[in-house]
């Protein structure tokens, strides 16, 4: 067995080297072809049943889907953490609409403390259980509809899953999560339905960038100099705008969408340059000795740059912590 791996270690290297170097250049070919097709016929879901699990309260969740469009929604309070919260949104969306087309996985919350901060690491649970279980849960009770309906899944994850931004580390690996989840879901369940779309957004206008943390087990505090910290100049975008860039995304039938665009980047950074990316976030992101401010803070306080690359919405300091 030894000898075996040995030859492995030699062969397995320069064999996917040159593998890749033929094969990619006509694979994405093939791949941007395919994306044009369906571009062409992309999924029309005016009339479609979706259910959803947004980190938004009962009336604003009624108020903004009305708002935009659509004809009949039902909002069911619930607890995304808890399995028999999960199976009574998927059924009472099925009885209310007759059928589930597609699932939205949405809620989520964030924490922000290093590892060595958490005096009881126990209240970090909820971060696992909303982020993760809560999408396991909902998927788990949809899948029969959607095997029915030929529905899609689009699963909320983040591009915080490859990024492993400081005092995030439970939020970070939440995120890994989804995305092993659904990777893997979408090979177990192959064509019996319509499709995974897994959404890895940078920082986007919301709650979560707006300052809201997970202080203690069912605690939530708003901290925006801690969210000033963790951001810093990067440009937070908009949520309509991402809203959009979804139902394209998953009407087209596409696996990953990362939006804004760009932050595609910070994978290749992350997998060609790891000790680049663990170098600047010790640098930027952790506090010197003897220093309370981070110097990604500090660059943000002293450039003024907040007002021009964070939404309004998420300047105010007017933030609901329930």
């Amino acid at each position: 067995m030894d000898i075996i791996h040995s030859f492995l270690n030699l062969v397995a290297p320069p064999f996917t080297f040159v593998a890749l170097f033929l094969l990619l250049p006509p694979f994405h070919f093939f791949k941007f072809f395919l994306s044009t097709f369906w571009s062409i016929l992309s999924e029309n879901v005016t009339g479609k049943r979706l259910s959803s699990s947004p980190a938004l309260p009962p009336a604003s969740g009624s108020m903004w889907p009305r708002a935009l469009g659509a004809p009949d929604v039902r909002v069911v309070p619930a607890d995304v953490s808890k399995l028999e919260d999960c199976k009574r949104i998927v059924d009472e969306a099925a009885n209310h609409f007759g059928r589930v087309d597609h699932l939205v996985n949405n809620a989520g919350i964030q924490s922000a403390s290093t590892l060595e901060e958490a005096t009881d690491i126990t209240n970090f649970r909820p971060v696992m259980d909303v982020n993760f279980w809560g999408s396991v849960y909902t998927t788990r009770f949809a899948i029969p509809h959607l095997r029915n309906s030929h529905g899609k899944i689009i699963g909320m994850a983040s591009s915080a899953a490859w990024l492993p931004m400081p005092r995030m580390s439970i939020y970070n690996a939440s995120k890994a999560a989804l995305i092993s989840f659904y990777d893997t879901l979408r090979i177990e369940l192959g064509s019996d339905i319509g499709g995974i779309t897994v959404v890895t957004p940078g920082f986007i206008e919301s709650e979560m960038t707006q300052g809201e943390f997970l202080k203690n087990e069912d605690q939530i505090e708003v901290d925006q100099d801690m969210r000033d910290a963790q951001v810093s100049i990067i440009p937070v975008g908009r949520a309509e705008a991402c809203a959009k860039a979804i139902v394209k995304s998953a009407c087209r039938g596409e696996k990953y969408l990362t939006e804004p665009s760009w932050f595609r980047v910070t994978y290749l950074w992350k997998v060609l340059c790891p000790e680049v990316i663990e170098w600047c976030f010790r640098l930027f992101y952790l506090a010197r000795p003897g220093e309370s401010e981070t110097l990604s803070k500090k660059i943000l306080d002293i450039s003024g740059a907040r007002g021009f690359l964070y939404p309004t919405t998420i300047q105010t300091t007017d933030v609901k912590a329930d």
